[in-house]
């Protein structure tokens, strides 16, 4: 495996164990010859599987590599939407991630709902501790359009949450969220992304899957842009597109690849999911994770 970006610009080499306040964040234990990459997802989940822990988890097995969670959040829903949430403790937060990245340690990091402030200021703390890149998928509101963060939580996000992320990927709802700009058409894109990018993140992926045409994304680090497109699938079953963009971002950059191909590698993975979803309870379905994983046993009648 290649050396890995982090946020803050360095490289994952020579392995140190425990926290070493002189030298600043520790990084990982070495992983074992013949394990694959190890991705830790810090989210919410989702009792109906399509999004949040379930679908990270889903997504960071297709892809190779073996993922692990700390459970910020548990919340009831289905395809028809949330019927409600309960942040957890943030201490079960820390003992969680500690057990975690202590003794099996992680090559990427990926977090999603994440609730109420306390618990964005709890993981971004724990963030800051680790050697590894950070994915930041900043959830604000389902799929069905319920909201996933409590509002007075946005502040700090963007103060101590984003300036953590070597990627943040927010959808264009996130983007107004957390910025303020709201984007119309594609060329407003850019903007969107300085906003983004001058809150700390090291690269910002501003998806556009809400504008007309073509599902157009925007990766840029500031000074380099990317405009990854796809055609627009009529396949309604999307439940959960964000969450596996995002941990399949992850999974890709614990494998070693850099961000813009490790982006590409995931859109690619998350387009075949989309135009592979599949309906589901009696609302929005999910995207199928499995898409090119075989069924054991032979095809389901």
């Amino acid at each position: 495996m290649g050396p890995l970006q982090h946020p803050r610009g360095g490289t994952v080499s020579e392995p140190r164990t425990g926290p070493d306040p002189a030298n600043g964040p520790a990084a990982s234990p070495a992983v074992a010859a013949g394990a694959p990459p190890t991705v830790l997802t810090v989210a919410g989940s989702d009792s109906g599987g399509g999004a949040g822990i379930q679908a990270d988890l889903k997504t960071m097995l297709a892809l190779g590599t073996h993922g692990m969670s700390v459970l910020t959040a548990v919340t009831a829903q289905n395809s028809l939407g949330v019927r409600g949430a309960w942040p957890l403790p943030p201490e079960a937060v820390v003992e969680q991630f500690r057990a975690v990245v202590d003794d099996i340690g992680v090559r990427a990091i990926k977090t999603g709902m994440l609730a109420d402030a306390t618990l964005v200021e709890t993981v971004a703390g724990l963030l800051g501790t680790v050697d590894a890149p950070v994915v930041v998928d900043p959830v604000g509101v389902s799929k069905h359009g319920d909201s996933l963060l409590d509002p007075g939580a946005l502040e700090v996000v963007r103060t101590l949450l984003l300036p953590e992320a070597l990627v943040a990927t927010p959808n264009l709802d996130e983007v107004a969220q957390l910025t303020g700009i709201r984007v119309e058409r594609e060329e407003d894109m850019r903007r969107a992304a300085d906003a983004v990018l001058a809150l700390g993140s090291r690269w910002a992926l501003i998806k556009g899957g809400h504008l007309r045409g073509d599902a157009v994304d925007l990766l840029t680090d500031g000074t380099t842009e990317y405009r990854l497109r796809a055609p627009r699938l009529d396949n309604r079953h999307t439940h959960g597109t964000g969450c596996t963009l995002a941990a399949a971002l992850a999974a890709h950059l614990a494998r070693g690849t850099d961000v813009p191909g490790a982006v590409r590698a995931a859109k690619e993975y998350v387009t075949a999911a989309i135009a592979a979803g599949f309906p589901l309870g009696g609302g929005i379905g999910p995207v199928r994770h499995g898409h090119g994983i075989p069924p054991v046993g032979g095809p389901v009648d």
